[in-house]
């Protein structure tokens, strides 16, 4: 047999493909572990595996050029005192200055601001570019207390405290050397140029009851006026959405395992937490059991990149979603423009994933000035409201072809399921029957 014959008999292993042997090669040559940043890149049952049942003749849709469908949404309704207004579902998601670029963060505020929404700020504290330019501003809370201090805590229009992340639950975040500039040092209080690894867990309280008490210090700090989040990496999330409700929270931000990072362990993004389908199912379940749906609030974050996305976490029982990843593509990272610079770094535009290394050609993902430079915070912010703003549009699109005059109208019922796994995760029909999964129904 030749060796052309000989070739055309190869069969790749899937146990030991060519990536998997390239990672073994690298880690045995280097001795470390791979970090990257962006989300789960392994394929997972998501909102793709549900489809709508558009209204036809047992029920009616809306016209859309006659008839409102509002999409409004009001968060922190529980206890503050100043719960935030929002005029569309969906929110910026926390991402730190620091893993970005001061740029960057000015053009999410920008982008938020222009179609009524919020952003937040990450690990590392406010910026006052931020602060200006974003009219609705979340102050996030995490292990690390990076930045932290209550006169900013005042400055914000609601509190998050980071519990887990999507990326990463049970792990703490990373910023290696090459992005603690000289101002990101004096905000985090750190030396330059060394890397940093946020802690895990945060340091004044071990569970939910000692939580309790943080909140209490949160809100008699700022007057009890603000709404207080508590995000959590989807994982143990009915229990978890339980405890953060019993510890005294206004809204639960729940980060599923599509959710992206600034950098981590490959090891935690594709190993660790459960999907964003199922993790909406799961706390929508327990605040139900609480009797507090609807009462506290429930924002979903975790790979949403479209309007049919948002409606379907909606119709879950979310109240609103979050994105980052989507956020920052929308800005402009992994822009084709700068496909030979990506590839002078071994990727490709759609492939970049290397944040830790500051080096984004983009100038987005970088502490590095002569890259930020490059990014005009005026017309990144006015893509992000462009984006947004198509997001709101397909989302009441799917809701009048469903006959909802409101987005929060959106209901289980509404959907069904094209595979057994979606259908078992998200408890809706399997297309064309009444059979869900797992429940009892023959």
């Amino acid at each position: 047999m030749s060796v052309e014959e000989k070739k055309a008999w190869l069969r790749e292993s899937a146990t030991f493909s060519r990536p998997v042997i390239a990672e073994i090669q690298r880690a045995a040559n280097t001795g470390i572990y791979d970090i990257r940043g962006f989300g789960a890149k392994r394929q997972l049952p998501t909102f793709d595996d549900l489809v709508f049942l558009g209204a036809s003749m047992s029920r009616y849709p809306l016209e859309g050029y006659r008839e409102r469908c509002a999409t409004n949404v009001t968060l922190g309704t529980r206890f503050a005192k100043k719960p935030v207004e929002l005029k569309i579902p969906i929110t910026i998601a926390g991402m730190s200055f620091g893993a970005l670029s001061a740029p960057a963060k000015e053009a999410l505020g920008r982008g938020a601001s222009a179609v009524g929404t919020s952003t937040t700020t990450g690990d590392g504290g406010m910026t006052p570019e931020e602060r200006e330019h974003s009219e609705i501003l979340v102050y996030q809370l995490l292990p690390s207390r990076y930045g932290m201090n209550p006169d900013d805590l005042r400055k914000a229009d609601a509190l998050e405290v980071v519990v887990g992340q999507g990326a990463k639950p049970g792990g703490g975040g990373m910023l290696l050397g090459q992005k603690i500039s000289q101002r990101v040092a004096e905000m985090r209080d750190l030396p330059e140029g060394i890397d940093q690894r946020s802690a895990c867990r945060h340091p004044d309280w071990t569970g939910p009851d000692d939580l309790a008490i943080k909140i209490q210090e949160l809100r008699e700090i700022t007057d009890w006026e603000k709404p207080v989040h508590i995000k959590i990496g989807a994982s143990r999330t009915y229990f978890d959405t339980m405890l953060a409700i019993k510890s005294g929270a206004d809204v639960i931000v729940l980060d599923g395992m599509q959710g992206g990072t600034a950098a981590t362990q490959d090891v935690f993004i594709e190993h660790v937490g459960i999907p964003t389908m199922p993790a909406v199912r799961l706390a929508v379940e327990a605040l139900k059991e609480m009797d507090l749906h609807r009462k506290v609030q429930l924002i979903v974050s975790g790979g949403i990149r479209s309007g049919a996305d948002v409606a379907k976490a909606l119709a879950l029982g979310a109240d609103a979603v979050s994105i980052g990843t989507a956020a920052l593509i929308a800005l402009g990272d992994n822009s084709p423009e700068y496909e030979k610079e990506y590839n002078q770094l071994g990727t490709s535009a759609g492939y970049y994933d290397d944040y830790q290394e500051g080096k984004d050609p983009a100038g987005i993902s970088t502490q590095y000035d002569e890259l930020a430079e490059r990014f005009d915070p005026v017309k990144g912010g006015r893509r992000l409201a462009n984006y947004l703003r198509v997001l709101t549009l397909e989302t009441q699109t799917l809701a009048r072809a469903c006959g909802k005059s409101h987005v929060h109208n959106l209901e289980p019922e509404d959907l069904v399921a094209l595979t057994i796994e979606a259908a078992a995760m998200a408890k809706v029909p399997l297309a064309g029957t009444d059979w869900i999964p797992g429940s009892n129904k023959p």
